[in-house]
């Protein structure tokens, strides 16, 4: 069985897998006597099943892939044709919706991104319990394909710094480099999997125990997890489990920020490992000087506003504005319910160009964020700060050691690079939106939602709310090959085509 499996494409096992899953929803959909939706997802199983075992058996005398080009070109393959495998069940169960709708829901979801075109009172707890998973189990294929095949070709973030080898405890760097791809895959599941199940376990029964209702909660932590902000409530607005619920999803966001949270075994070093870590520092100090600003601007511009005075209001604005910043650099995109309150207290009545900046910078790398990531804004930052000490001491030796040489150099020199690759994917995403009949700042909101992989910013990046279900079909296939654009980044479609990546 061993041998069958690791003889099968990376996109047929993937079918398998979703195969598998859709019993899921189709088990709570019968115990719930929706009966029609229970059937389009056990058909849909039973069929894909099926399909999975014939592709299975075909392609056992196929020679197996033996370069991580060809994985990633399966990845690529994967996010376009896989959606089309799990949009079949959620159309035939919503009925009265056109399977592109399905389809363009299931490749947000897939990518983590988390737009929908449905109302969530339209779909049942078998719809937003599929739509759920579907997010969860994409953030797992980042965790484990940015193990398994960014970080030996140096993509992802990982080619900043010279921890390029995703650091697993169960091999070295090295092994896992000379590993075939098919080993470094098996190898990435045995240890994030677990890890990665559980955690997402341990935030559903917190949740439960903070009054969240099952689904609701079990839908929550899957979305932290994976940062695709899906929620069978359509947000965090009027949340049953108030400030605790938060509170803990606050806590879950660490996964987001930096790999070494999951991908290290736990030990006595791991506190100071995660204090010294660039891209948790750096997020702490942009939330904490953002959440500052946001505080003292109630003082400085925003004195007529009246609702400060109290200190409960303060409170609230501070928490408010603390969770949903957080939440936009993970690029989850979930609201806190004292977001509003931290609005009336800073007097910005619209500040959705901050939250599509911090979506745009994004989290760590090999995390389930998306964005520019925090490691290559990091590089960019000490290159610059490195340029003007220079300008004062221009015979200075910094400090830092080989890893900081490397950061303010070649790391520096990507990072730029990829932020010049993101910024002309987001122009050429604009002109195409700005096609279909967008105007200006639609589309650069729609943009920087789908290239960031943060649905939700469309909800709130702009003066007006943006509903995709308004969206024609074109400006939905713009999003769409945006939403695999950004989940995948502009490096590594290069390195796919790159005839120099060819003998990998």
């Amino acid at each position: 069985m061993g041998q069958f499996l690791s003889r099968l494409p990376l996109l047929v096992l993937l079918v398998g897998i979703c195969a598998l899953a859709m019993l899921v929803p189709a088990a709570v959909a019968m115990i719930e006597e929706e009966f029609r939706v229970g059937r389009s997802f056990l058909y849909s199983s039973m069929l894909f099943f099926i399909l999975t075992l014939f592709l299975g058996f075909a392609t056992q005398g196929m020679k197996p892939v033996t370069s991580a080009r060809s994985h990633l070109a399966g990845l690529a393959l994967a996010y376009l044709l896989l959606p089309a495998v799990l949009a079949v069940p959620l159309a035939d169960a919503i009925g009265n919706t056109r399977y592109f709708n399905a389809y363009f829901e299931m490749v947000s979801a897939l990518t983590t991104t988390g737009a929908t075109v449905f109302d969530p009172a339209r779909l049942g707890d078998g719809e937003h319990l599929w739509r759920a998973i579907v997010g969860w189990l994409g953030g797992l294929l980042v965790w484990v394909t940015a193990m398994a095949v960014m970080a030996p070709l140096n993509l992802g973030g990982f080619e900043v710094s010279s921890e390029a080898q995703g650091r697993l405890p169960l091999s070295s760097g090295a092994q896992m480099q000379a590993a075939a791809p098919g080993v470094r895959m098996r190898r990435a599941v045995s240890f994030l999997a677990p890890t990665y199940i559980g955690l997402t376990a341990v935030l559903w029964l917190l949740q439960i125990l903070a009054g969240e209702q099952d689904l609701t909660a079990l839908a929550h932590a899957m979305a932290v997890m994976s940062t695709s902000g899906i929620s069978p409530e359509g947000g965090l607005n009027a949340n049953p489990g108030g400030f605790v619920s938060e509170l803990l999803l606050f806590f879950f966001f660490l996964f987001a920020l930096t790999r070494h949270s999951f991908a290290d075994r736990v030990t006595p070093n791991t506190p100071r490992m995660l204090f010294q870590d660039r891209e948790l520092r750096l997020a702490v100090y942009v939330v904490g000087a953002l959440v500052g600003l946001f505080f003292l601007r109630h003082w400085l511009g925003a004195l007529e506003v009246e609702a400060g005075s109290e200190g409960r209001t303060a409170l609230a604005a501070i928490w408010g504005s603390l969770f949903t910043i957080t939440s936009f650099v993970t690029t989850t995109g979930f609201v806190s319910d004292y977001w509003a309150e931290a609005r009336s207290w800073s007097g910005l009545p619209t500040p959705g160009l901050l939250l599509v900046g911090l979506a745009l910078m994004g989290g760590g790398a090999a995390t389930t964020a998306g964005g520019i990531k925090l490691i290559r804004v990091y590089a960019l930052y000490k290159h610059g700060a490195r340029e003007l000490g220079k300008l004062t001491h221009p015979h200075s030796v910094a400090s830092g050691g080989r890893m900081g040489r490397r950061i303010r150099r070649e790391g520096a020199y990507i990072a730029w690079v990829f932020f010049m690759l993101f910024i002309l994917s987001t122009a050429a995403v604009m002109f195409a939106l700005s096609m279909t009949g967008q105007g200006f700042e639609e589309s650069f909101v729609l943009a920087a939602a789908a290239l960031s992989t943060t649905g939700p910013l469309a909800a709130y990046g702009g003066e007006y709310p943006i509903v995709y279900a308004t969206l024609s079909d074109p400006a939905k296939m713009v999003l769409i090959a945006a939403m695999i654009l950004g989940r995948l980044e502009t490096l590594a479609l290069i390195a796919l085509f790159n005839p120099g990546f060819w003998r990998i």
